[in-house]
Parts: C-alpha cells; structure tokens; sequence
C-alpha cells in the first residue's frame, strides 16, 4: 500500500444528500470533543459517514473534497465500545466546516460570517458544541442556508428582519 499523497485532517466529515448531490460537513476538534459522537447522531439524522477522526482533503476545480484514508475507510470509534465498520461515501465535496467548541463556552447567538482555509479554498465555518443534542440539525440548518452551491455565508439565505425588530422599515 502507497502512501496517502492527500494532506490529512484531524477531522470527520459527514454527507447529507441534498439538491442532487451529497454535501460534506468537515467536523474538527481535538481528541475527546464529540467528533464521533456527532457523527453517530447525525447517522441516525439521515447523514452518511464519509471519514471519521481523519480526513484526506484536497482541491478539484477550485472546490474542496474529503475521504477516509484507505485504513480508516468505513470504520467509526464508538467510544468506550470499539471500532464499527458502518457503509461510508468514498468522498464528497467539503460545503462546511465546523468546529468544536471550547469545553465550557458557548458559541455565539449570531456570528459574523466565518470561513475556513481547506486545501486552499474558502469554506463556511461555524463553531458549535458537538455534544448539543441538536448538533445534527444545526449542520442540516447551516447546510440548508448556504444554498444550492454554497457560496454565500450560511448567514446569506436569512430573510430580513421585520420593521418591527429594527425600528423602522426592514432594507
């Protein structure tokens, strides 16, 4: 076996089939922040598992993609259980990052638009607790407002406030 000519990511990365096509959440964090625990709950929220803890990424076409190393493919750490073979994706395109928060803070109500360098293009960022029960809806959420090719921030899709929420006439 070759070695992975691929940078490798301490990372998983998620798939949820939308528009036709499936679209990757890159999910970062240090050892021990519920990387692989998301992963199990987003299983369960109709995502797929493309790597789990290391991801292979590179650029196609100015766009960025991720797989599984060859050794890790289809395989998730279920923590304190063992190692699962599960069906995974062989790849998908990267349309988010997301990462981890610090143990103890909490993440911003309503952040600024975010972006994350990923083998060299621009990726929307967000950063949430992996351990929220909610976690896997918010990835569909975010992925949701970042549109058909995810251009814009996943801020861009928001409709405008009402007059009434800015104390005059909404842009």
């Amino acid at each position: 076996m070759k070695p992975d000519p691929a940078p490798v990511l301490h990372a998983g990365l998620l798939a949820l089939r939308s528009g036709g096509r499936w679209r990757g959440v890159l999910v970062l964090g240090p050892s021990g922040s519920g990387k692989s625990d998301l992963a199990l709950r987003a299983l369960d929220a109709g995502f797929r598992l493309v790597a789990d803890d290391r991801t292979c990424v590179w650029a196609s076409a100015g766009r960025p993609y991720g797989r599984a190393p060859e050794t890790l493919s289809g395989l998730l750490e279920v923590r304190g259980l063992d190692l699962v073979r599960i069906p995974a994706l062989d790849f998908c395109r990267i349309d988010l990052a997301v990462s981890a928060a610090a143990p103890g803070s909490t993440p911003e109500r309503l952040p600024d638009p975010d972006a994350l360098e990923v083998a060299g293009t621009r990726v929307p960022h967000l950063v949430l607790r992996l351990t929220d029960a909610s976690a896997p809806h918010r990835l569909r959420e975010a992925l949701w407002r970042l549109g058909g090719e995810g251009e814009e921030s996943y801020q861009g899709g928001l409709p405008a406030p009402p007059a009434s929420a800015t104390g005059g006439s909404a842009p």
